[in-house]
């Protein structure tokens, strides 16, 4: 199924709530008004989104320094692996690149088969309504999480709460995301200890074996697990939720992909490009003066690029999407993603062939609000 041909007809008003500093499309790049009050230069086109995304001229080690123009408040740690440029992130990136070859991926395939079966299953003997938020995206990516990173399924539930409140950009204060951040470091750090006295066969292990063997800093090894935990939850569970409601509000597209599930991979491709869960990238800080479609981006001004918009170009169509990013900060995780989407979508199509919104509750939707990513905290279905 390729972009052209896909029965999927995904409006960018049935994608849900956006910023107002999304709002309008109507240039290829224009400086906004981020939520932070600060004035950035927003990127919609597909060609320019790439080369923000791949020139070294725009840097993000740049981008998390004092005194820069933030696009929201909540930024990731400097000694993040998103937080570098260059031989640094080069290095920290070599650690869990080995995570997501596609042999290692494939290796995860049937324990995420057990997850969706017995969370499908769950919901299958609760009877409709059922909320496919609450039920499948975000315990599925939590329990995908633990068994990548090496964290015992007990505690899974243990981080939702200090995730989410790290990821909102609009409610709580700062002083509440510090708190469930210092919670999370204790946690990860208990956990990394664990993991040197356990070693198993998993990311979190190979992580501390990097840190003992001097590639890895102890601020870099606890920051990139929590840099794993937190944004690998949060888009994947935010990306299942998209994905199944846009194919339950699309009839037709759902009968024709039950009748050829053959054409599954390729769907999945046209709802990541129609429908990310990161609907902007990070900020970057230009190094130097930079000419940018017709504009002239200073040294020291801030970029984003809006993923969603440069995705629904329709220069897009005839290249790959900007859902995980480009160039070297490219999502290393983007194979597992893919490979929860397929299994998800493939239970669902397969057990519920009527699969449809609930019609019962006035509130059967209800849009994250105030997240950095996209998503739905409530989705009933019915069938």
């Amino acid at each position: 199924m390729n972009p052209a041909s896909s029965p999927l007809r995904i409006e960018l008003s049935q994608s849900g709530p956006l910023p107002a500093f999304l709002a309008d499309a109507s240039q290829a790049i224009a400086r906004v008004r981020a939520p932070t009050g600060d004035e950035v230069w927003l990127v919609r086109d597909h060609a320019l989104g790439r080369l923000v995304l791949s020139d070294d001229r725009f840097s993000r080690a740049a981008a998390v320094g004092a005194g820069v123009p933030k696009l929201v408040e909540v930024q990731p740690a400097p000694q993040s692996m998103v937080s570098m440029d260059g031989p640094d992130h080069a290095r920290l990136r070599r650690v869990v690149t080995g995570a997501f070859t596609g042999r290692r991926v494939a290796l995860l395939g049937p324990s995420i088969e057990r997850l969706a079966h017995d969370h499908i299953g769950r919901l299958i003997a609760a009877g409709p309504p059922a909320d496919l938020s609450e039920g499948l995206a975000l315990p599925l990516s939590r329990g995908v999480l633990c068994s990548l990173l090496g964290i015992p399924a007990q505690d899974s539930d243990c981080f939702r709460d200090h995730v989410e409140v790290l990821f909102d950009s609009t409610h709580g204060t700062r002083k509440e995301r510090a708190r469930h951040r210092v919670r999370l470091v204790s946690y990860m750090t208990g956990l990394v200890e664990r993991r040197r006295r356990e070693p198993g066969d998993d990311l979190l292990t190979a992580m501390v074996r990097a840190h003992d063997e001097g590639r890895l800093s102890r601020a870099e090894l606890i920051t990139m697990g929590l840099t794993l935990l937190t944004a690998g939850y949060e888009t994947t569970a935010g990306q299942i939720s998209l994905s199944a409601f846009a194919l339950v509000s699309d009839p037709i597209a759902y009968r024709q992909l039950r009748r050829r599930p053959e054409l599954l991979p390729s769907a999945v491709e046209e709802l990541l490009r129609l429908t990310p869960s990161t609907p902007v990238s990070l900020t970057r800080v230009a190094t130097q003066p930079v000419r940018l479609g017709g504009v002239t981006v200073a040294a020291g001004e801030a970029v984003v690029v809006s993923l969603i918009h440069g995705n629904r170009d329709e220069k897009s169509r005839s290249a790959s999407h900007l859902t995980f990013g480009h160039g070297s900060h490219r999502c290393p995780g983007a194979p597992l993603a893919r490979l929860q989407l397929q299994i998800v979508l493939a239970r669902l199509l397969r057990h519920f062939p009527s699969l449809r919104l609930s019609t019962g509750p006035p509130d059967a939707l209800a849009w994250k609000e105030g997240l950095i990513t996209r998503g739905l905290s409530r989705l009933l279905v019915e069938w």
